[in-house]
C-alpha cells in the first residue's frame, strides 16, 4: 500500500463484553435476572473439557450489544480495591438503576455481595458471585 491509498474502515460493531467464569452459566443466570435480559447463546463444554466449560451469551430485549461469560479454568477473582500482586480488575459494569437501595437488594437477593470499600456515597461497588466488581449507581436515563 501507497501512502496515496485510503483505508476503508470496515464496519465494525461491539457485539459483547466477555466474563471469564468458573462456572460461565451460573454466572450468566445471575446477570439474566440481574438485568432481565434474555440468553441468545449457550455452548455447552467442547470435548475433553470439564463439565463446567462453555460460553454465553446475554442480550438485552432491544437485542444491542450483550454480555458474554466464558469458562476460565484457572480464574483468579480480581481484589477490590486494587492491590499491588493481586490479581487486578480488567473491567467492570457501570449498571443504571432507578432506585439504588433497591438495586442494591435486589443484586444481594440474587447471590452479590457489597464490596467493603466503597469510593462514592451516591455508587454502590458490588461483586456478582464469581467475584467480578461491577456498580450501581442511579439514573432516570
Amino acid at each position: 500500500m501507497t501512502d496515496n491509498e485510503a483505508v476503508t474502515r470496515p464496519r465494525a460493531t461491539l457485539s459483547a463484553a466477555v466474563l471469564g467464569a468458573p462456572d460461565p452459566r451460573g454466572l450468566a443466570a445471575f446477570y439474566e435476572r440481574l438485568l432481565g435480559w434474555t440468553i441468545a447463546v449457550s455452548e455447552p463444554a467442547r470435548p475433553g473439557q470439564p463439565a463446567e466449560d462453555g460460553w454465553v451469551m446475554l442480550k438485552p430485549p432491544e437485542g444491542r450489544t450483550g454480555l458474554s461469560f466464558q469458562y476460565e479454568p484457572g480464574y483468579e477473582p480480581p481484589v477490590w480495591p486494587t492491590t499491588t500482586g493481586q490479581q487486578q480488575m480488567m473491567v467492570h459494569l457501570d449498571i443504571a438503576v432507578d432506585d439504588l437501595h433497591a438495586g442494591v437488594a435486589h443484586a444481594i437477593e440474587l447471590g452479590a455481595r457489597t464490596a467493603e470499600h466503597q469510593p462514592q456515597a451516591d455508587v454502590r461497588v458490588m461483586l456478582d458471585p464469581a467475584g467480578h466488581p461491577f456498580c450501581l449507581f442511579e439514573s432516570s436515563v
